[in-house]
C-alpha cells in the first residue's frame, strides 16, 4: 500500500486546497469525491491534485476517511470552470465547486446507496384516471402521494417515503389495483442514451429563409462560436435550437447539448418541444436541472447528465454548472434577463460562464433574444460574436402587434372615467376581445393587492418592523407581508396610530386587478398567474395549461407571464403602471423596461389573430415608448449605449460591488471606509476608481442594515488584480456581520 498526498477543495471561504494523506493501493483520481475530516467536522471534497510530497508537516496532516467510488470524477474541464468561476468571482474554489454538485452527493453517509438499482412506482393511465376519484377527500397524505406520483415521471421509494410514512406499502396496495407499475432503475449504467427504432419522425414546419441560414451558420460552425440570435417575439427561435441541435446530435452519436432558460415555469415548455422533437431518443435522453427539483431527481438527472446519458440537459441557471463530459453546444434562450445572475452567495452570471465554458471546450454557444442585453449587443458590434437575425414571425400571416399608448393625464382632462386605475379604452378593448371569443393579457409586475395600506386622518403607512420597507397587503390570504423578510401579520381593523378605522390600500398589484376586471368586464373568466398563486409544485404548469386550452378570457400577472410562453388566442396586451421604472436610479431600469414590454408585447398576435397592445402612461412622449412603437430595439439600444459610453457606464467600464452588512449602519458604512482606505494602498488600484460608500436602497432588512461600495475600471485585468490583493485585506477588517464581493453587479 502506497501512500500519496491529494489536496482538497472544501466549501470554505479561504481560497486555499487542504492537504490530506491518502493510503491507497490505487491513488484516487482527480476529481474524485472524498470525506475528510475538517476541524471537529467530517465534510465532503474534491481532490483537484495527487502529489508524492507535501509541505504541510506529518503531525499536521489527517487521513482521508472516504473515497467516493459509486460516482465516476468530474473531468478537467469541468474542474477548470470551476477554477475559473473561483478566480473570476473572488471565491474560493470549494465554494464553487461543492455548490455545483447534488445536495446528495456532498453527504458521505449516503454514497453507498446513492445510485444504487432502486425501486420507481410510475402511474399507469388506468391509475391517472381513477386514482384520484378512490381517495378520500380527506386523506390529504395520500392525495399528496398521488399528485406527486402524476407530477413526477417515476417516484422513487425514497422520496416516496418522505412524503407518506407507509408509502410503500399503499404504493403495493395501488399496484395490486393496477394503478401503479414497479420499475427497477439502474441509475449507475453509463451507456448513452438508446434509440428508438420504431419511433415515428414528428413532421417538421418549414422553415423561413432567416431560420434556414441560423440554422446552417450554427451547424457548420467550427470550434468556438458566439452567436447571437436575435429574432423579434414569434419569429421562431426556438425552431432554431431544435434544428442546430438535432444536426449537431446526429453527427455526433454522444454528444451533449445543454439549454439553458431564466425561470423554472419556462422549463415544462421547453421540454415537451425537446420531447416531441426528439421522440426518437429514450425518455431519459432529456433531463431538467433546477431547483424545483426534489433532492432525488435533481441527483439522478445530474447524474444522468455527467455519465453521458442524458443528451440534453433543459435547465435554470444552476444547470450551467452541470457535469457534461460530452457537450457539443450551448443554448442561452432569453439571454438578456436577469434572472441568469445569481444574488446570494456566489454570484455568478450563468449566460457569461456559458460563454467561457463554450471557449474553454471549443463549442458552438447560441444566446437568443428579442431584446439582447446590450453588454452582447455591443460585443456584437464589435465583431465578437455573430450576429444572427430573425425579423419577421414564423407564422407566415402573423404581424408584429400595433402598439398605442393610452395618455392617463389626458383621460384624466376628458373627465373619462377609469376604474380602478384601468382606462376606459383598456376596459372596452378587453370587452370586444371577449365577444370576439380571444384572450387578453394584462401585465403588471407587482404582486399582492396593494403595495401600501395607509391611513388617511395621520399619514401612518404600514411599514416591516425588520425592514426599512413598507409592507404588501395581500387581500386574498387577509394579511401584510413584507416582500423582503417574509414578515407576516394579520390586517389591523384601525389604524394603530390615532385608532382610524377607515384605513385603505394605496396603489394596484395583480390581486386588486384580478378583483377589478371580474366587476369591470362583466362574464369574463379572470386567472391571475404570479409568485404567490404559483407556489404548489405544479401549480404554474396547471395554470398555463388552462390558459393554452381556451378555459381563461383575460390573463392577469406579472413577469412571469411577460415571456417565452406561446398563447396561441392571446390578441390583445394590457400595461399597467410601467412609468415606475423611467425616472429610476437604476442606471438599467430603462433598458430592463424596454425589454420587459418588447417582451410581453410580442405575446400578442402569435397565430395569425391581429394583435394589439395598449400601454397606459403619463408620459406618452418618452422616447422609450416611441421606438417601443416601432418596435425598434435596434434604435433603442444604439442609442442607449451611446449614453452610457457618453456617461462611462457598463459595457464600456467594468465594475465590481462590496457589501457590508452590519448591527447599525454607522458600522457598515464605517467597514466600508476602512476598505477603501485599504484598497489605496494597492498599486494596481491607480487604474481604480472608487466612489463613496452609501446605504443601499433597502437600508435594513431581517435588523441587518446595509451599504455598498462601488468600484469600476475601465480595464478588466486592472480591476481584477486589484480584487485579488484587496481581498485579504478584507479578511483582517472587523467591524461588520458580514461582507461580500460582486464581480459584473447587475443592481447598484
Amino acid at each position: 500500500m502506497s501512500e500519496v498526498f491529494v489536496r482538497v477543495a472544501l466549501d470554505h471561504p479561504l481560497p486555499t486546497l487542504f492537504d490530506y494523506r491518502c493510503d491507497s493501493s490505487e491513488p484516487p483520481a482527480v476529481g474524485t469525491l472524498v470525506s475528510v475530516p475538517f476541524g471537529k467536522r467530517h465534510v465532503v471534497g474534491l481532490i483537484c491534485e495527487v502529489v508524492a510530497h507535501s509541505d504541510v508537516p506529518a503531525e499536521r496532516l489527517r487521513n482521508v476517511e472516504k473515497v467516493c467510488t459509486t460516482c465516476p470524477p468530474v473531468s478537467e474541464h469541468w474542474l477548470a470552470l470551476a477554477a475559473f468561476a473561483a478566480d473570476y468571482y473572488q471565491r474560493g474554489l470549494g465554494e464553487v465547486a461543492l455548490p455545483a454538485l447534488p445536495q446528495s452527493l456532498r453527504d458521505a453517509s449516503r454514497w453507498a446507496r446513492l445510485f444504487a438499482p432502486q425501486e420507481h412506482y410510475r402511474l399507469t393511465p388506468e391509475g391517472r384516471t381513477a386514482l384520484p376519484d378512490a381517495l378520500p377527500a380527506r386523506a390529504t397524505a395520500l392525495r399528496k402521494l398521488a399528485q406527486a406520483l402524476a407530477d413526477a415521471d417515476c417516484l422513487a421509494g425514497a422520496d416516496a417515503r418522505a412524503l407518506h410514512p407507509k408509502a410503500l406499502a399503499t404504493l403495493d396496495a395501488w399496484q395490486t389495483q393496477g394503478w401503479v407499475m414497479l420499475e427497477v432503475i439502474d441509475a449507475a449504467a453509463v451507456t448513452a442514451a438508446a434509440v428508438l427504432p420504431d419511433a415515428p419522425a414528428p413532421a417538421l414546419p418549414t422553415l423561413t429563409g432567416e431560420q434556414a441560414d441560423a440554422v446552417e451558420a450554427i451547424r457548420d460552425a467550427d470550434g468556438f462560436a458566439p452567436f447571437l440570435l436575435h429574432g423579434v417575439t414569434g419569429s421562431g427561435k426556438t425552431e432554431v435550437y431544435l434544428r442546430a441541435l438535432a444536426g449537431i446530435l446526429a453527427a455526433r452519436p454522444d454528444a451533449q447539448a445543454l439549454v439553458l432558460v431564466p425561470e423554472i415555469n419556462l422549463t415544462p415548455q421547453f421540454e415537451a418541444a425537446f420531447r416531441a422533437r426528439f421522440a426518437a431518443l429514450d425518455a431519459s435522453a432529456i433531463v431538467t436541472l433546477h431547483s424545483g427539483l426534489a433532492e432525488g431527481e435533481r441527483a439522478r438527472n445530474w447524474f444522468a447528465a455527467h455519465t453521458g446519458r442524458a443528451r440534453i440537459v433543459l435547465g435554470t441557471r444552476l444547470a450551467v454548472l452541470a457535469s457534461l463530459p460530452k457537450l457539443a453546444i450551448i443554448v442561452v434562450d432569453e439571454e438578456h434577463d436577469p434572472a441568469y445572475k445569481q444574488q446570494e452567495g456566489l454570484r455568478y452570471s450563468a449566460r457569461d460562464l456559458a460563454i467561457y465554458r463554450a471557449k474553454q471546450l471549443g463549442v458552438p454557444v447560441v444566446l437568443g433574444s428579442a431584446t439582447p442585453s446590450l453588454e452582447s449587443w455591443w460585443q456584437a458590434d464589435q465583431g465578437r460574436y455573430k450576429r444572427l437575425t430573425l425579423s419577421r414571425r414564423a407564422v407566415a400571416d402573423a404581424a408584429l402587434p400595433s402598439v398605442r399608448l393610452i395618455d392617463l393625464e389626458d383621460e384624466r382632462r376628458r373627465g373619462r372615467a377609469s376604474i380602478e386605475g384601468l382606462s376606459g379604452p383598456l376596459i372596452a378593448a378587453l370587452k370586444t376581445r371577449l365577444e370576439r371569443g380571444e384572450q387578453s393579457l394584462v401585465f403588471l409586475n407587482r404582486r399582492g393587492y396593494a403595495p401600501q395600506l395607509a391611513c388617511d386622518a395621520c399619514g401612518w403607512v404600514a411599514g416591516c418592523p425588520r425592514c426599512s420597507a413598507y409592507v404588501v397587503l395581500h387581500k386574498p390570504e387577509r394579511a401584510l407581508r413584507c416582500h423582503h423578510c417574509g414578515w407576516e401579520s394579520r390586517i389591523p381593523r384601525s389604524c394603530p396610530e390615532c385608532g382610524n378605522v377607515d384605513i385603505a390600500p394605496l396603489g394596484r398589484g395583480t390581486q386588486r386587478v384580478e378583483e377589478t376586471l371580474a366587476g369591470a368586464v362583466p362574464g369574463a373568466r379572470v386567472l391571475r398567474i404570479d409568485a404567490d398563486s404559483t407556489r404548489r409544485k405544479g401549480s404554474a404548469q396547471a395554470l398555463f395549461s388552462d390558459v393554452h386550452a381556451g378555459e381563461v378570457d383575460i390573463l392577469v400577472g406579472t413577469q412571469m407571464i411577460a415571456k417565452g410562453h406561446d398563447f396561441r388566442r392571446v390578441s390583445l396586451v394590457g400595461v399597467l403602471n410601467a412609468d415606475t421604472a423611467l425616472f429610476s436610479h437604476d442606471f438599467r431600469a430603462s433598458e430592463r423596461l424596454f425589454a420587459q414590454l418588447m417582451q410581453v408585447s410580442g405575446r400578442a398576435g402569435r397565430a395569425g389573430l391581429p394583435g394589439e397592445v395598449l400601454v397606459q402612461t403619463r408620459y406618452p412622449r418618452h422616447a422609450l415608448y416611441h421606438a417601443l412603437g416601432r418596435h425598434d430595439y435596434v434604435g433603442f439600444a444604439n442609442a442607449t449605449l451611446a449614453e452610457r459610453r457618453d456617461a462611462h457606464l457598463p459595457p464600456f467600464v467594468y465594475q465590481a460591488l462590496l457589501r457590508a452588512e452590519g448591527r447599525t449602519l454607522e458600522a457598515a458604512l464605517a467597514f466600508l471606509q476602512q476598505a477603501a482606505a485599504e484598497l489605496a494602498q494597492i498599486p494596481a488600484a491607480g487604474r481604480v476608481t472608487v466612489y463613496d460608500a452609501v446605504p443601499l436602497t433597502i437600508v435594513k432588512v431581517m435588523h441587518v442594515h446595509r451599504a455598498q461600495l462601488l468600484v469600476e475600471s475601465a480595464s478588466r485585468a486592472a480591476l481584477q488584480a486589484t480584487l485579488r490583493a484587496w481581498q485579504p485585506l478584507l479578511r483582517a477588517l472587523k467591524g461588520v456581520l458580514r461582507w461580500s464581493l460582486e464581480v459584473d453587479p447587475l443592481d447598484i
